[in-house]
């Protein structure tokens, strides 16, 4: 992972904000910058220093990990963050309020209140600039996304055809585990979904002893983690011969996304987005039964900036990667929802989601 543009873009960033340097807390926004994988640490970048702050477990990975960053062994206490804030010589630095606890907060403050040599330095709430920095991908992050959509996608593929009336959800969240893991997944973005009939009118339904019946259209939603990157895919399949009120909502929910999909352009925002497929289901009579975003960002986290949904004002731009996932649900039958990842290139969506879709003619 080349992390010096990234370092680059900190820095143009914390000077934009009048920091001296900026605490990184984020899981992801720490492996982000770094490299360095490991569930503990801080980072501290100013304009001239990066160092790494981790403890003993984590000292030699983070030097193999992290060539860029200075690694700093930290002990119980906040004595080294106290040491390295006199040593950057930074008096405004900035905390990620949207990740530290208001606890954490208040013992970062009293160490440096404790300490004489402190007293000039503040910590100064930031909000998301780091989260919006991941929102447009580079080239090493494009080819792992690649590789986790298309393992999620082999996955699915596979696992789909072979789902019958009989089985439970849980069996067949268990066969698409599977299935994902060898063909490389790390692990799972999230915990797979598998909501079958009624279920599937719960977006966030996760797969329990639900007996998949003939006729019931069943919601599957899954991702796998590839080296730490996400995949996001849904799709709704039906055991046995679908009827017409099925074919009615799911042809609407594909035109939704499809329009979606060839008319978002650099530019927009994602509540322009968001308006091409609700306005479809709208028409259709289902607007009240689309009761979530079109979608959401996708990377180090399975849902990450950029925000594409009602109320998002702010641009999509080239290399941004997002979901497209609109849907209906109806309560007591259940749902139909689609979700691609695509990203904006060439001033148009790519389509990487490559997994089968039911098709309809008349």
């Amino acid at each position: 992972m080349n992390t010096g543009p990234r370092l680059d873009k900190l820095r143009e960033a914390i000077a934009e904000q009048e920091l001296d340097a900026m605490l990184v807390s984020s899981p992801e926004n720490r492996r982000y910058l770094s490299g360095f994988t490991g569930s503990a640490g801080y980072l501290l970048i100013s304009q001239t220093d990066a160092v790494l702050a981790t403890d003993f477990r984590y000292v030699e990975q983070a030097g193999r990990q992290a060539p860029r960053f200075k690694v700093e062994r930290v002990t119980r206490g906040l004595g080294w963050f106290v040491k390295l804030a006199s040593e950057l010589g930074a008096s405004r630095i900035g905390f990620e309020s949207q990740n530290v606890t208001v606890s954490t907060l208040s013992a970062f403050n009293k160490a440096l209140s404790e300490d004489d040599q402190s007293s000039g330095v503040s910590l100064v709430e930031t909000r998301d600039f780091i989260d919006k920095m991941r929102g447009t991908k580079y080239e090493d992050e494009m080819d792992l996304l690649a590789r986790a959509i298309e393992i999620t996608d082999q996955a699915l593929d596979h696992v789909g055809p072979t789902v019958a009336a009989g089985m439970t959800e849980q069996s067949v969240a268990w066969e698409l585990e599977k299935a994902m893991r060898e063909r490389g997944a790390e692990g799972m973005a999230f915990e797979i979904i598998v909501g079958a009939g009624p279920n599937g009118a719960l977006p966030h339904h996760l797969a329990d002893d639900t007996v998949i019946r003939d006729g019931q259209p069943v919601v599957i939603d899954m991702g796998a983690r590839y080296e730490g990157y996400c995949a996001d895919l849904t799709r709704t399949i039906v055991v046995g011969e679908p009827d017409e009120s099925f074919w009615n909502i799911y042809d609407t929910v594909l035109r939704a996304q499809l329009a979606a999909e060839e008319g978002v352009r650099p530019g927009m925002t994602g509540a322009e987005v968001d308006a091409i497929a609700r306005d479809i289901i709208a028409e259709a009579g289902h607007g009240e039964n689309f009761g979530h975003s079109l979608g959401h960002g996708v990377g180090l986290a399975v849902h990450e900036y950029p925000h594409v949904g009602a109320g998002a004002e702010d641009p999509l731009e080239e290399g941004m990667v997002f979901t497209v996932e609109p849907g209906i649900y109806l309560s007591d039958w259940g749902g139909v929802r689609i979700e691609d990842v695509v990203v904006l290139e060439n001033g148009r969506a790519r389509v990487m989601s490559k997994a089968h879709k039911l098709t309809h003619t008349e």
